[in-house]
Formats: C-alpha cells, structure tokens, sequence
C-alpha cells in the first residue's frame, strides 16, 4: 500500500469534512444536481478529447496509485547483476531456472525469455524498446485523461454557478426558489474544485512519477538482458547500470 496517496486522499477530504462540520451540517453541501453536473459533466467531457477505452483504462490506472512497486531499482540492479555473474559461469540457458520465479515483473521475465529464446542483443533490445515505448503511451494517455478532468471540472463548476445564478435571477418573485438555485450555483464551483485541486491533478502526479519508476525498472532490465545476451564481463554491466541509476540508488556489486 502506498501510503503517501492513501494519506494524502484521506488526509485532506477528512480536512475538508471537518471544516464543513465545525460550521454547520454536512447535509447543506450536499446537492444532487450539481452532483449530477459536475461528476456527469467531467466525465463526459473528457470523453469528448480522448476514446471511451482511454477514459475506462485511466479508472483502472487509479487504482494502482495505491500500491507501490515491491522492487526498487538498485533491487533491479543487484538481481540483475547476481544473474550475469551466474550466467558467467554456467551459460545464458542457466536462466531457465529462474524464469518461473519471475511472475510478478513480466518484463523481466520477458527480457530474460528473449535472451533464453537465443536471439541477438540487437533484437532484443528493439523488441523491448517498441514495448517499453507502447507502455509509456499508454501510461501517458491515461495521466492525459487525469489532466484533462482537472480542467474540465471546475469549467462544469462555473457552467453550474451560471445555471444556478439564472435560475435564482428567473424566480426573484418566488423566495422558495432562490436557496435551491443558490445551493446549486454556489456547491458546483466547490464540487469542481475539490474533485480538480484534490483528487485528478494530485493522481496524475502520482500517475507519472510511478509510470517513470517504472520506465527505469524496466531500462534495467533491457541493459541486463542485452549485456547477458552479449555475454560480457558483468563488472562492464555494473558500471553501465550506475550510469543510468541515480546517485542514491546506485550499486557496488563487486566492491
């Protein structure tokens, strides 16, 4: 679980709902046409700039901000590193044994398949680049959707205030009608801006810094499959991972 977004979430809608019970009942922020409006506007709008599947895969995407990857990429180095220095010794077919192992990180094991499978360095490296960059297109297509929700929720906000304020503005002469109209123009701009500032801008944030984690996890591993499959020596492979790590993450295998 990552903590960081389940607290942030948490953390500033419990804020939010506390500030609103300090001063009064819940009950009068809620409303449900400005619900209605706001969530049913976003949605659909954004549909309108990308396809439905890229709207439907994004919502998946939002799930996977809560969790963490289990593998850092100075773990990616070492394992890496562990099965050349092996290979080395014993040949590229000694990565059989460990392929089962490898479930969870598919690219990983995938990689390593290819160099198993006996094809060129320079093959291998093409074939996980082409799915290396499919994967930040769509990665990129979804933090994409997140942006554009940001924009459009607090426009439907606004779109609601104008219809909430002419609703008020055509019924003066009836007082009964004028709080409704009130509550609708004044809870869309709130709905729009909570939903903008609080949940899409901050996911996508968390959406693209994961989807870069990710893009060097996977570079590890493109740089370890290739340099086994050259078989070369893996001191060579360990200066060339630190080259890609960042300063903090970066390894002393043979040090």
């Amino acid at each position: 679980m990552d903590l960081a977004t389940v607290l942030g979430l948490f953390g500033s809608f419990t804020l939010v709902t506390g500030a609103v019970l300090l001063g009064g009942s819940i009950g009068s922020f809620f409303n449900l046409p400005s619900v209605l409006l706001v969530l049913g506007g976003t949605f659909l709008v954004t549909t309108i700039s990308f396809s439905l599947n890229d709207v439907i895969r994004a919502q998946k995407l939002i799930l996977n901000t809560l969790f963490t990857r289990n593998m850092t990429p100075d773990f990616a180095a070492y394992s890496m590193l562990d099965l050349a220095d092996k290979c080395r010794g014993k040949g590229v077919l000694h990565l059989q044994n460990y392929l089962q192992s490898l479930e969870a990180e598919s690219f990983q094991r995938k990689s390593l398949q290819l160099v198993v499978d006996g094809l060129p360095a320079e093959e291998v490296n093409r074939i996980l680049q082409n799915d290396l960059n499919g994967m930040i297109a769509r990665h990129n297509s979804c933090s994409g959707v997140l942006r554009k929700a940001a924009e459009v929720a607090p426009a439907m906000g606004l779109i609601g205030t104008l219809v909430g304020l002419v609703q008020m503005l055509g019924n003066l002469n009836d007082p009964s009608s004028i709080g409704p109209a009130m509550a609708v123009a004044l809870l869309t701009t709130f709905y729009g801006a909570v939903l903008a500032n609080m949940f899409f801008n901050p996911l996508a944030s968390k959406l693209e810094r994961n989807s870069a984690e990710e893009v060097l996890l996977n570079r590890v591993f493109m740089l370890g499959a290739a340099s086994i499959g050259r078989q070369e020596n893996p001191r060579r492979l360990e200066m060339l991972l630190n080259t890609l790590l960042p300063p903090a993450s970066r390894v002393q295998y043979y040090s």
